[in-house]
């Protein structure tokens, strides 16, 4: 039994944003990550199942019961999920306890000194913030009182629409480990949009990719990230290189498969810089060296392309320097 059906979902928007035959499932305490450009539908997909969107063409089932749209309902919204979106708001001039409180829907079974809202205010990492009025909290803070008073309706599907947006490094990271400690710690399934891919690798189960309102690759992170389907997606999840197939059939030789495909995807890590031939390497002039703090990346001309290398050995080369480069895959 799948938590989640979407089924042929269908939207026509007039500035874009629309939704075309969009399916997938999804399993309990399964992380799903939905990546793509700005305009590709990853909101207007999430609002859909959250309830708050009508589609135009097929259904949700949630809990194998069909989510209707807000045309349908009086008050929009399915019952067991919840969504964070972008816009989300606090009351102002009310302390962040009594905000909970409000908005608590069985006050007497969740109680600020209940052990079940003492593990919420614990998991988001706001017990400390209780006190202070929400006009006093910080961007970061406000977005983890408002999961939190999403949590207190005990959700079984979580919907996050980009959550890390606008947030600074310290925030960022903090609001990852709340959002890792919901599914583990709260026995919550979760679907996360990000308009930064990367911060979908490491969290996700399964990562869906679209583009005008379309899925173009549903996979894992390693293979969305290792085998994009095309440039697209290749170019979303960080650099790449496309080689043509005179340049791959060099580094592969017999496990060459490039025929008839617009060329082979390497990521600049998976290359070996050295400066003596070896068995399946090409041979390349040095453009660029730049140091990167952890790493060095390296521009190589390769039969008239450019590859891009990343390295953590500094191999002391310079501008015009021949090398040569083979596959660490």
């Amino acid at each position: 039994m799948f938590l989640v059906e979407v089924i042929g979902i269908e939207k026509k928007e007039e500035r874009g944003n629309g939704l075309s035959n969009i399916n997938f499932t999804q399993k309990k305490l399964e992380k799903i990550a939905i990546a793509g450009e700005t305009g590709s539908g990853k909101s207007t997909l999430l609002k859909i199942i959250a309830g708050l969107g009508q589609p135009d063409g097929g259904k949700v089932l949630f809990e194998d019961k069909r989510v209707k749209g807000p045309l349908e309902e009086l008050i929009p919204g399915q019952k067991g999920i919840a969504y964070l979106s972008q816009d989300f708001a606090l009351p102002h001039f009310l302390t962040v306890e009594q905000v909970l409180i409000y908005a608590n829907p069985l006050p007497d079974a969740l109680a600020e000194k209940d052990e079940v809202a003492k593990e919420l205010y614990a998991t988001c990492k706001i017990a400390h913030l209780l006190n202070r009025r929400t006009d006093q909290l910080s961007g970061g803070e406000k977005q983890r009182v408002a999961l939190t008073k999403l949590l207190l309706t005990q959700p079984r599907l979580l919907l996050l629409d980009e959550p890390f947006s606008n947030l600074d490094m310290l925030h960022k990271s903090l609001l990852k480990s709340v959002i890792n400690e919901i599914s583990d710690r709260l026995n919550i399934t979760c679907t996360l949009v990000s308009h930064d891919p990367l911060d979908s690798l490491s969290w996700a189960d399964t990562i869906l990719v679209m583009k005008d309102g379309a899925i173009v690759q549903h996979a894992t992170p390693e293979e969305i990230y290792k085998q994009p389907i095309n440039e697209y997606v290749a170019g979303l999840f960080g650099k790449y290189n496309l080689l043509p197939s005179s340049i791959s059939k060099a580094l592969l030789g017999a496990r060459d498969k490039t025929k008839g495909r617009e060329g082979l995807f390497i990521r600049p890590e998976n290359f070996v810089i050295t400066k003596s031939q070896k068995d399946l390497s090409a041979k390349g002039i040095v453009q660029k060296v730049s140091f990167f703090g952890s790493y060095y990346e390296i521009e190589i001309k390769v039969e008239g392309v450019v590859i891009t290398v990343q390295t953590q050995l500094q191999l002391y080369l310079l501008k015009g320097e021949g090398v040569f480069v083979s596959l660490s895959i």
